[in-house]
């Protein structure tokens, strides 16, 4: 049973052509048909790259979680926002990807490490609404979002790429089985990802947020980050209420407008120029105002 019109943007999805629609279709399904479950799937999932040691190193070391967490956790989401806001090849997606790519050039980051973040950040949105979202996705939604995906990474200049929803699971699945470890480091980013939650979630929220983010994760995850083990009843509990919140959420109207992440960090707006580092703000302008100018 669901609500008169919620299915409606469904139909609209089902119509279009992902090779050619990508754009509208991921519009259609991250900002009006799942816009909290997506940014909560993408937040566990941004956590699993914590678990390939080579990554989570060099995350612990520029301490950007620890001394700039929720300018680090806002700048991360706006560029994924400039990228696909107006289209994954619009001029402001473009200018968004090459403002990403000075940001990573400062860094010494293989291909196959750009890949596996890659991939983290399509499956972890999909597998937490297949978890817990109000219906399935469609087929057509899952060729759509890895059609973005892999044009991202194109305009970062990753190569070999999966090209299917499978192909990124398929690549994550191997990429863990082979490199999962844990670290110390990994636990202080995740302790400091909690606290970045806590920060920017209400404040009634806070006091269970870091058990509750925990109670969400799957076994090998937990334990690459060296997170404690909660009570079975308390996880059961955690997952069995996000169940009944997608199921009540089929007997809610639809959204009427479109998603859009408001920053703690730019409370009266951002520009391109004020996303990145805070260490390495000045030397990206210069780049970019030698680069247009």
């Amino acid at each position: 049973m669901h609500a008169p019109g919620r299915l409606a943007n469904l139909r609209r999805i089902q119509s279009l052509d992902p090779e050619v629609d990508h754009d509208e279709i991921l519009r259609l399904t991250a900002r009006f048909e799942f816009p909290w479950d997506y940014t909560q799937g993408t937040g566990i999932a941004f956590m699993r790259d914590y678990g390939i040691p080579s990554i989570a190193e060099l995350l612990d070391r520029t301490r950007e979680f620890a001394d700039h967490g929720v300018k680090r956790y806002d700048d991360t989401i706006l560029i994924g926002d400039e990228a696909t806001l107006d289209g994954i090849d619009s001029p402001r997606s473009h200018a968004a990807l090459r403002r990403l790519n000075r940001i990573h050039g400062h860094y010494d980051i293989t291909n196959d490490e750009f890949a596996y973040v890659l991939a983290t950040t399509i499956v972890g949105p999909v597998r937490w609404i297949d978890a817990y979202g109000w219906r399935r996705l469609d087929p057509h939604e899952l060729a759509a979002i890895a059609k973005v995906t892999t044009r991202f990474g194109e305009l970062m200049g990753i190569k070999d790429l999966p090209t299917t929803y499978d192909g990124y699971l398929a690549l994550l699945v191997d990429h863990e089985r082979r490199l999962f470890a844990h670290t110390p480091a990994a636990t202080r980013l995740a302790e400091s990802s909690i606290r970045i939650a806590q920060e920017v979630a209400p404040p009634p929220l806070r006091p269970l947020l870091r058990r509750v983010t925990i109670a969400v994760m799957d076994e090998p995850l937990r334990e690459v980050l060296g997170l404690p083990r909660q009570p079975a009843w308390f996880v059961r509990a955690v997952r069995a209420g996000l169940r009944l919140r997608g199921r009540l959420l089929r007997l809610a109207p639809p959204r009427r407008t479109a998603h859009v992440h408001q920053p703690t960090t730019y409370p009266h707006g951002y520009r391109l120029e004020d996303l990145g580092p805070t260490a390495m703000l000045d030397a990206l302008n210069r780049v970019s105002r030698a680069a247009t100018g």
